[in-house]
């Protein structure tokens, strides 16, 4: 089993820097327009004589009400009926998409995201998944990994039973906090009981997998009130647990301006926070998967990573990494080969896109030779915490210390602090470093000079 992590105070304070969370390699930030609609078309022909399996992740962006803490590419509105014309112009991407896949190609994950997806009724619901089953090979025997994120304000027990009946079996509930005044601080009134509720539903309705996701920083919380709300969410038994640092970028996302920012806690508060937060999930038997993410020993991400099999990709931790990753809908990103491209993330121009018959792809990359290189050391850095130099230098054809020379005085930097240990054959992020294994692999990233790190949030 891989040792517990271990709180080191200077460390973090040496090397909390800002950086990229590296769901990809190259990240979003080098994206540019030079990408189109034919490179998609190429990268989706290669998938299909390859028969790749594949992972869907469908953006559903509305939300009734807007939480000023929020950064997702999302729409504020109560008029319902502004889903119909998206979701017309959803189904018209799916068609175009699907028409150059193989029909046998399975699809192994499928997550909906937003925004909140159950803004949707359950007519629109069915009417989506009908459309998807209709043009892509869903698994019908519960094996898949068809996940949803849940506002609980949003459902209730017919709508997690219509999502189980529909074929989803994970569950993704957003809380954040529990304290009412942390909570009017950034719009979001939402009850233990309607989170409890919802919980209840999904254990009983046999969804496969329950996560919860808090996020420590926000206006008003304290170290004694966020441990009240990890207490009650431990008592809630999930099994994963996302904990997020907020990101405080009112610059970059208008909803943010709302928070006042003389209530945020102050650096040595959120660190004692993150500090007591992994005291109580560790004493409560969580493991430590990396990048905020906690897991029941007997979860999948659990099991994967002891056996060096974890992989990350734009949905996160991941045991579908294999998988083509499709994002349908407005901003989402597809992964497919050496190919990532994203859609338009302005609602009218994707849905114009489409309405002429076109996809909304608006940018993207083809990854290089040194990309797929770099993008496999900072694979296996934030999966496993440890990398086999061979494993590279067969896959590649390269001889490591000599590819990565340049770098070998910074990271023997870390080694002498304690953050990994370094020789001839390997890299491995020690208990005290894996917390900030992001800074292990910013040493891996060739474009992170290019940009001003104040837009990526810190590492702690």
């Amino acid at each position: 089993m891989l040792d517990a992590i271990r709180w080191d105070t200077d460390l973090i304070r040496r090397y909390d820097l800002a950086g990229p969370r590296y769901t990809s390699y190259p990240t979003a930030m080098q994206f540019d327009g030079q990408v189109g609609t034919f490179d998609l078309f190429h990268a989706l022909r290669d998938s299909r004589k390859a028969l790749r399996p594949l992972s869907l992740y469908v953006h559903v962006p509305f939300c009734a009400n807007i939480c000023y803490y929020c950064a997702c590419n999302k729409v504020i509105t109560k008029d319902r009926g502004r889903a119909l014309p998206y979701l017309q112009r959803l189904e018209q991407e799916i068609q175009l998409i699907a028409c150059h896949l193989d029909p046998t190609q399975k699809v192994e994950q499928l997550h909906f995201g937003g925004g909140t997806p159950t803004f949707l009724s359950h007519d629109e619901l069915r009417q989506l998944m009908a459309q998807l089953r209709k043009h892509f090979n869903l698994l019908d025997d519960d094996s898949g990994d068809y996940g949803i994120e849940i506002d609980p304000r949003e459902a209730d027990w017919s709508t997690m039973g219509l999502l189980r009946e529909l074929g989803f079996n994970r569950v993704s509930i957003g809380l954040q906090d529990l304290d009412p005044a942390v909570q009017r601080a950034v719009n979001r009134l939402q009850s233990l009981e309607e989170t409890r509720a919802v919980i209840d539903a999904a254990r009983t309705l046999q969804f496969r997998s329950i996560n919860i996701d808090l996020i420590y920083g926000l206006p008003k919380q304290t170290p004694e009130n966020f441990a009240r709300t990890v207490d009650e969410v431990i008592a809630l038994q999930p099994d994963r647990l996302s904990v997020f640092n907020y990101a405080h970028l009112p610059e970059r996302f208008l909803p943010q301006r709302r928070i006042n920012s003389n209530e945020l806690p102050t650096p040595a508060q959120k660190l004692e926070m993150l500090q007591r937060t992994i005291e109580q999930l560790t004493a409560a038997g969580y493991r430590y998967i990396g990048m905020d993410h906690f897991a029941l020993p007997d979860d999948e991400l659990a099991i994967a990573q002891e056996e060096s099999t974890l992989q990350r990709n734009f949905q996160g931790y991941t045991t579908h990494g294999h998988c083509d990753l499709i994002g349908l809908g407005v901003s989402a990103i597809s992964q497919i080969g050496d190919l990532y491209c994203q859609n338009n993330s302005d609602l009218s121009q994707y849905q114009n896109a489409l309405a002429s018959a076109q996809l909304a792809t608006s940018r993207g990359l083809v990854c290089n030779a040194d990309d797929r290189v770099r993008r496999a050391v900072i694979q296996q850095l934030i999966c496993t915490f440890n990398l086999e130099f061979s494993a590279i230098e067969q896959a590649f054809n390269i001889d490591f210390r000599g590819y990565f020379g340049e770098l070998w005085p910074q990271l023997q930097t870390m080694a002498d602090d304690g953050l990994i240990t370094l020789d001839n054959e390997r890299i491995t992020v020690l208990p005290a470093g894996r917390l900030l294994v992001r800074s292990v692999c910013m040493v891996f990233d060739a474009y992170l000079q290019q940009h001003n790190n104040q837009r990526f949030s810190r590492v702690i």
